[in-house]
């Protein structure tokens, strides 16, 4: 959103310029049950100004008001859903008309999985807004088709199937505290295939063809965080290249996400069980990205314990 700078004549009085504000404009949007509104709240706790479900049409014109006094609301967060039924269609023409006029943002989706969005709305008793007299699966299929290109353009995919309120009030901290988001959050992501790919995996190595300690007796037992596993995972042939390699592989993707303004990424990398190799080659990946300056990397273990 616009900068409103000091007035040009204070520098001139011998006066200490004031540093220009910046007003911050995130527009929140994502499933019906995936947590929209613990994510407001969250906010809210952190110094953001929360407007619920606004007609996309008006995006331009709050934008507008907020950006000619960025020091009484320098923060604002818009959550717009399905609740505006026609209005909501014309979200991408008011984003459009945005950023032709200049005005920053960025989109923060939250997503889940239908399954935990079914027992959401199951465990709430409410039937979907879109599903009229079908079934909540007919409600979640109209909404994802309303939402796809939004959510492949957006700037922040947050998957909130694993995550409880506290969890997810949690991650909206990390990302948007009274600091401000930094240049680069990297969320290094183990996982088992068995169990899925993670939505909101904006890269996916598969590290399969490592052997598997599952089938070594000492081994199994233990985890990739065990140093006897991980040891021997980042030991065998071609592992240590393989993980050099696919760090190189990411350095322009990181720079080109600064350029665009992109704030957080998830990196998954898979086994079978999310137990062993994964987890190993995760923290590996964690602990060589960490060191580019202006990143900061958290390594998150989505299928630990499961077995």
């Amino acid at each position: 959103m616009a900068d409103i700078t000091a007035d040009p004549g204070a520098e001139q009085d011998g006066l200490t310029p004031v540093k220009p504000i910046e007003s911050e404009l995130l527009v929140v949007t994502g499933m019906s049950g995936a947590g929209r509104s613990t994510a407001s709240d969250a906010l809210e706790d952190h110094g953001w100004y929360v407007v619920e479900n606004l007609p996309p049409q008006m995006l331009g014109t709050l934008a507008e008001l907020v950006s000619h006094a960025p020091g009484s609301i320098p923060r604002l967060a818009v959550v717009v859903d399905v609740r505006s039924k026609g209005l909501f269609t014309d979200i991408r023409t008011a984003l459009g008309a945005l950023s032709a006029s200049g005005v920053k943002y960025r989109v923060l989706f939250l997503d889940a999985n239908d399954g935990v969005l079914v027992r959401r709305f199951e465990q709430g008793r409410r039937p979907h807004p879109l599903q009229g007299g079908g079934r909540i699966l007919d409600g979640i299929a109209a909404e994802r088709e309303i939402l796809g290109e939004l959510r492949d353009s957006a700037d922040l995919v947050l998957d909130t199937s694993d995550l409880n309120v506290h969890g997810l009030a949690t991650a909206v901290t990390e990302l948007f505290s009274e600091s401000g988001p930094i240049a680069l959050r990297l969320n290094v992501m183990s996982f088992g295939f068995k169990y899925g790919l993670p939505v909101d995996a904006n890269y996916v190595a598969d590290v399969r063809f490592i052997p598997n300690p599952h089938w070594v007796p000492q081994l199994r037992p233990h985890t990739g965080l065990d140093k006897d596993v991980s040891d021997f995972v980042l030991g065998a042939e071609g592992v240590g290249n393989f993980v050099d390699r696919y760090v190189m592989a990411l350095e322009p993707v990181l720079d080109g996400y600064r350029r665009e303004n992109k704030h957080y990424a998830t990196i998954a990398v898979g086994c079978t069980g999310g137990k062993h190799r994964s987890v190993a080659v995760a923290m590996e990946l964690s602990k060589k990205l960490a060191q580019y300056p202006r990143v900061t990397v958290t390594t998150t273990h989505r299928d630990l314990g499961r077995e």
